[in-house]
């Protein structure tokens, strides 16, 4: 039998990067260049119309000042994750 793990919780990875964007205060173009990606990828990521690329939230964690666990972190929200379901 297969088991397939839950999916993952894009909307939430979104609202983190949202809400870390405001708490700073920081506008799309502000993050933009702190990160390097472009205002647009910045706005779709956002808006869910995009997940964006591994390099592109590894930019963003930097940009941030937050780790890449912090981030992706999010994925799991509603679900167990798999380090916690072990022990």
């Amino acid at each position: 039998m297969t088991i397939f793990p839950p999916d993952p919780n894009l909307t939430a990875l979104r609202l983190e990067l949202g809400r870390l964007r405001g708490e700073r205060g920081w506008t799309y173009d502000e993050l933009a260049s702190r990160s390097g990606l472009a205002r647009r990828t910045l706005i779709e990521i956002e808006q869910g119309r995009t997940i964006g690329t591994l390099k592109s939230w590894h930019a963003l964690a930097h940009a941030l000042d937050v780790s890449i666990e912090h981030l992706f972190g999010a994925l799991c929200d509603g679900h167990t994750p798999p380090a916690d379901a072990a022990e």
